[in-house]
């Protein structure tokens, strides 16, 4: 894969594309309260999902992100037309996992349409897409112990929070900028 990105054109952006799931029905997390009080967590018992696509650039911390109602291969091939406006005259090279709608036959025929390159990371290995830590933070900050009106609503919350960090505030959350950062070569 690194051997592959050696490759990588001057002009071409470099991006981390991830899903993530966001539910109406809040995640439980740990939550401060007062001594010998339980936190409390409304919860109406209605649930909902929507599934945010989201990509980060590895230089700059520019993101795209765009709310599904679910995980399917035309969701993601909207995606990558939606990538395609965003960054009309420049190679796109991908780093994604191997999900069934980014493996299909018809996303990758998108992609090549396109003019988007796609890269594999290893399987089992969400820890190394920097866009999956930036979804972490938004499950903990935007979707632990909170119950939203509706899911339109949590899901507007959780964009806007991913597109409202400034960059560095987004590299940063993506571990791009740690010493340790397994593709700093290419930041």
């Amino acid at each position: 894969m690194v051997r592959k990105l050696k490759g990588l054109p001057p002009l071409a952006v470099l991006l981390f594309e991830d899903e993530t799931i966001v539910r109406l029905f809040p995640e439980l997390r740990r939550a401060w309260s007062p001594s010998g009080e339980q936190a409390v967590v409304g919860i109406t018992g209605r649930n909902a999902k929507r599934v945010l696509f989201g990509t980060i650039n590895v230089r700059t911390g520019h993101r795209v992100v765009m709310t599904a109602p679910k995980m399917d291969q035309q969701g993601f091939q909207r995606f990558l037309r939606l990538l395609r406006r965003c960054y009309r005259h420049r190679p796109v090279w991908l780093l994604l996992d191997g999900a069934s709608a980014h493996i299909a036959p018809k996303s990758k025929q998108a992609a090549k349409a396109l003019n988007m390159v796609l890269i594999w990371l290893p399987k089992q290995c969400p820890e190394l897409n920097a866009m999956d830590h930036v979804f972490k933070e938004v499950k903990a900050d935007i979707s632990a112990n909170y119950q939203y009106l509706n899911i339109d609503e949590h899901a507007r919350f959780a964009e806007d929070y991913i597109l409202n960090l400034t960059n560095i505030a987004a590299l940063k959350k993506a571990g791009i900028l740690s010493k340790n950062f397994w593709l700093k070569i290419f930041r």
